[in-house]
């Protein structure tokens, strides 16, 4: 082996780590990567190791189903993920294809458990580029459990049109402070202005290398998370809450809004991420850790958003391992934690104040239904509709009832899947 294939062991080495976290349920890739081991590799190594995991994420039920074909049973996990790896490099990465293999031989005999492997990796690879797996099918990508409830919630061609999106690698948006020149940032970054006026780049590398990070002028947060923020519509004053506000990208919306901002999460160590940002930004909010279902705090609030906790189904552009760490009874469970903090924030909103509700999920259990259950138990609280194109959103992606539905399609080169409703506390 040649010393370039060796140099990039331990980035592969790093890929597999990633790849085992994401699919054992282990706190995911993000955890992972913030490990020591992860973080101890070259800025380099790092980038091409999330790079290796990424793609075998994107691909995983296609490469699964190549797999499938050429083995009679199936191996231990290490060998199965070096055999994933080694399909997605020679398939979804430029990389030659003898490295593939040859790297993916030369890790299988790196360790005891996957050493007596290192010639069924050999031949499992080399048979699949001999008889290479088709073009990936969209009804493959994603877990057939998940498919088919989009199928049931969408119909089978906005099913397809969804799960296209788990392949294609998302581009950066960011959302910027108010006083912010869009139009000579945009010129600066090459970047595109989005309706509601995020701005979406394909720049790659470190984004605290990117003009405008140092002095605070933006934040990464896709184009469609930032449409519940601004659905509140916020006047300079008011007295806002933002529940499961963590990692904070619209705690600091609001704060742009120059909202007065009550950040509560229940994540102390998430909270820290909020904290940082509002440092950076330059923009204040009050921060609580705290479970937003139980909080002791007798404050009553103009507008609140609550970013509830769900599924996460709909951010697999950026994190394709939720689909794979997701289970069948998840939604249920996480339906019974948003019905409770939902009912805790209108406790919590002034009479004539606004409520708005959003999940970063595909799952309608986590969206219409929690809704319509919402307003049946609650008759102190109005559904209020949601114009046409409001806040930045796709108009495909309003519905019927005047919700938003963004799902991933909805908008050229993509977004995260959302839902959000928007609601009224009555005054008597």
């Amino acid at each position: 082996m040649t010393q370039e294939l060796n140099d990039g062991l331990p980035a592969r080495e790093a890929a597999l780590t990633l790849i085992d976290a994401a699919l054992s349920r282990r706190g995911g890739i993000d955890e992972a990567a913030s490990a020591n081991g992860f973080r101890f590799l070259e800025p380099r190594e790092r980038a091409f190791a999330r790079a290796l995991a990424m793609a075998v994420l994107r691909h995983l039920g296609p490469i699964d189903r190549a797999l499938a074909a050429k083995l009679q049973k199936a191996p231990p996990d290490r060998v199965m993920h070096l055999l994933r790896l080694g399909a997605a490099q020679a398939f979804h990465l430029e990389v030659p294809a003898f490295a593939a293999v040859a790297t993916s031989v030369e890790l299988a005999g790196a360790n005891k458990t996957s050493r007596p492997f290192k010639g069924l990796v050999n031949a499992v690879l080399r048979g699949l580029l001999r008889d290479p797996p088709p073009s990936d099918d969209p009804t493959l990508l994603a877990p057939p459990w998940l498919y088919a409830r989009w199928v049931a919630a969408f119909g089978e061609a906005t099913a397809r049109e969804i799960a296209a999106q788990i392949a294609i690698e998302p581009a950066t948006d960011l959302s910027l402070k108010s006083s912010t020149d869009v139009a000579a940032l945009a010129e600066s970054l090459e970047a595109e202005v989005l309706d509601g006026g995020s701005l979406r780049l394909r720049r790659k590398g470190d984004v605290a290398g990117w003009p405008g990070f140092e002095d605070g002028t933006w934040w990464v947060q896709d184009a469609a998370a930032a449409v519940p923020a601004r659905l509140l519509a916020l006047k300079p004053g008011d007295q806002v809450l933002d529940l499961c506000a963590a990692p904070g990208g619209k705690t600091l919306q609001l704060a742009a809004a120059g909202a007065d901002v009550v950040a509560l999460d229940r994540s102390a160590a998430r909270l820290k991420r909020v904290t940082e940002n509002l440092a950076r930004t330059g923009l204040e909010a009050e921060i609580v850790a705290a479970d937003a279902a139980v909080w002791e705090d007798d404050r009553t609030f103009d507008a609140i958003l609550l970013d509830a906790p769900c599924s996460a189904t709909g951010t697999f552009r950026r994190h394709p391992d939720v689909l794979w760490a997701a289970r069948p009874g998840d939604v249920a469970s996480l339906a019974a934690v948003q019905a409770r903090i939902l009912d805790s924030a209108a406790d919590r909103l002034k009479p004539g104040g606004r409520l708005v509700y959003c999940v970063c999920s595909l799952e309608p259990e986590e969206g219409e239904a929690q809704v319509e259950a919402f307003l049946a138990r609650r008759p102190d609280m109005a559904l209020e509709p949601i114009t046409a194109g409001e806040g930045g959103s796709p108009e495909a992606s309003l519905t019927a009832r005047g919700t938003l539905r963004l799902l991933p399609h909805q908008r050229e080169g993509g977004q995260d899947g959302f839902f959000a409703a928007r609601f009224r506390k009555l005054t008597a």
